[in-house]
């Protein structure tokens, strides 16, 4: 059965995200990629793919978020696997990373942020794959007539975002580009609902926001892109697994080849955009051209990839700016949060 998490956010979710975690970091275990909360090693690539392994009553628990993965399988006709998936829907990478840690997801997707803070948090979590997608959707908006031209001009104005996601990472950078910080803006932390709600009503002189929201604002409102986020996002995405399903010879089985199916999903879309745009639009009630928009200026291909050395950077380079920001209040390592368990997996589906 499908739950929906779309409830306030609770004091615990508040407590992840926030500055203030004084937990000690994860301690060190094992070197490069291979490491486990347990501190034991990770199972070798390959293990996963045992094709002797009985996934019939295997049950994974995995994240979704509405128009997501579990709409992407089933469209793709790539749904029919040979155990059971128990979706969830949930709205933010953060509240996946909460329920994980709390051990009832196996499998979840979100942004290089969220596993910064699980980093903190002593989160039962690890980085287990890598999916590309576009970042041109990604923007800060400014309204119909403003006057506003350049970063440098949202000095002293108000601006919206949503604090530990990608908009406050690449709203930080561009404002750090022509010297300037939060400090210098009216920054306002909301939802996207909220965000939209304040931008249309006049509150906001911009607003880094993401996804859909960007053809609705500008086609609704009349919003101009002031600055997209191609140059100051890696345009990866992760997937997060619980440690306990690396050492879980039929779990890891079984997310491996939901990987693959995600991976062959990517694939797919490719070549349906318009049969994918049509059906997200029913679930979403998002218009198809919103949505068309948004897929013909991707920047780059949908796909899901193993763990690189380059990928660990990209995250590293996202924790070390919110160090100096002060989001965070310590240097975090992400390095033992990944995991190249499932690399030989996906190098073989690719």
């Amino acid at each position: 059965m499908t739950q929906r998490f779309d409830s306030p956010v609770s004091l615990r979710r508040r407590r992840l995200v926030s500055v203030l975690p004084a937990a000690a970091l994860l301690g060190a275990a094992g070197t490069g990629l291979l490491s486990t909360a347990a501190g034991a090693a990770t199972p070798a690539a390959g293990q996963n793919t045992d094709p002797h392994v009985d996934l019939s009553k295997v049950r994974l628990r995995v994240a979704t978020y509405k128009g997501g993965d579990a709409t992407l399988l089933k469209t793709a006709g790539l749904a029919d696997t040979p155990y059971t998936i128990d979706w969830s829907e949930f709205q933010s990478g953060n509240a996946m990373i909460e329920a994980m840690n709390g051990g009832s997801l196996d499998i979840a997707s979100g942004s290089e942020i969220p596993p910064i803070f699980a980093r903190l948090q002593n989160a039962q979590v690890r980085v287990i794959a890598v999916y590309k997608d576009d970042v041109n959707n990604q923007v800060v908006l400014v309204p119909k007539g403003s006057t506003i031209r350049s970063i440098a001009d949202l000095k002293g104005k108000r601006v919206g975002y949503l604090r530990a996601t990608t908009s406050h990472y690449y709203l930080l950078r561009m404002l750090d580009e022509v010297g300037l910080s939060f400090n210098d803006i009216q920054a306002t932390s909301l939802a996207p609902r909220d965000g939209f709600a304040a931008f249309n009503a006049g509150s906001l002189d911009a607003w880094a926001i993401y996804g859909y929201n960007v053809p609705l604002a500008i086609s609704q409102a009349g919003a101009r892109v002031l600055k997209n986020a191609n140059g100051y996002l890696s345009g990866n995405y992760l997937y997060y697994g619980h440690p306990s399903v690396l050492g879980d010879p039929q779990r890891r089985a079984a997310s491996a080849d939901l990987l693959v199916r995600l991976q062959r999903a990517c694939t797919w879309f490719s070549q349906h955009q318009d049969v994918y745009a049509k059906v997200l639009s029913a679930e979403l009630r998002v218009p198809e051209e919103a949505i068309r928009s948004l897929y013909r200026n991707q920047s780059q291909a949908r796909r899901v990839t193993g763990v690189t050395a380059a990928d660990i950077a990209s995250e590293q380079q996202v924790a070390d700016t919110f160090a100096r920001a002060a989001v965070i209040d310590r240097h975090v390592d992400v390095a033992p949060l990944w995991t190249d368990t499932f690399n030989a997996a996906l190098a073989d589906g690719a």
